[in-house]
């Protein structure tokens, strides 16, 4: 939120010294007369600032995975690209939506402002929508009741740190129309029980016992939504990830 708050912000400031030097001060300058510096740079920089400030909060944003929490869709390193109207226009800094096109749907990965702290960015899978009553029991899912099927694929071994090495079972889950794969660590976990909220969603990491997620810090409200993370444009420790869809 800071960052897209000082683009505003400098964008504006940068737009208005060009409409006063296109107003009033252009037809006061004599002919031949120079134009001052800061004239000068605010009418170099004013498209670029502009056309960066439409992109990214309009159309799309590049973010980079900062963890091992969506593993194994995403692992640390990834930059990935957020379709930013998938959920409505919304108005940037304030986040309101001006324009509603699509819904929020299970499954979907998700970039959010963190509840706890809406300058910080959080991406997780979208698992609970408004109204939905949500059971993490054994490690199993249930959904309104329903256990959701998971099919084991495979051991997964991946770097916990430079010298340890941390062993996952991968799973396919079929999250109600939208399949993905995740991890489960054989390591002891609490259960959870929700309700979730109207207005609100539930998200959760894929690395199931490796992510500080809603079952932690709550709910997501509807307004806290950036977009829906949809392709790898970049890692490189992996180039072989680079343009694999999110899914």
């Amino acid at each position: 939120m800071i960052f897209a708050a000082t683009l505003m912000g400098v964008t504006f400031l940068t737009g208005l010294i060009c409409l006063l030097d296109l107003t009033i001060l252009k037809p006061r300058r004599g002919l031949g007369t120079k134009e001052g510096k800061i004239v000068e740079y605010a009418k170099s920089f004013f498209p670029v600032l502009l056309a960066v400030f439409i992109i990214r909060s309009f159309v799309i944003e590049p973010f980079k995975i900062p963890s091992g929490s969506m593993m194994p869709t995403l692992i640390s390193g990834d930059f990935i690209a957020v379709n930013k109207f998938s959920y409505g226009l919304r108005l940037p800094v304030f986040n309101k939506t001006l324009i509603k096109i699509g819904e929020p749907k299970r499954g979907d990965v998700i970039v959010f402002h963190y509840p706890k702290d809406p300058n910080i960015d959080y991406i997780k899978r979208l698992i609970g929508l408004p109204g939905d009553e949500i059971r993490y029991d054994n490690k199993q899912l249930f959904i309104n009741g329903e256990a959701i099927t998971q099919e084991f694929k495979s051991d997964y071994i991946y770097p916990l740190s430079a010298d340890q090495l941390m062993q996952a079972k991968e799973y396919k889950e079929f999250l109600m129309g939208a399949e993905h794969t995740m991890l489960i660590h054989d390591i002891p976990d609490r259960n959870y029980e929700f309700k979730v909220p109207l207005g609100h969603y539930l998200a959760m990491g894929d690395n199931r016992d490796n992510s500080s997620d809603g079952r932690v810090w709550g709910f997501v409200p509807d307004e806290y939504l950036v977009g829906k993370a949809f392709v790898i444009w970049l890692n490189f420790g992996v180039p072989s990830r680079i343009g694999e869809w999110i899914k």
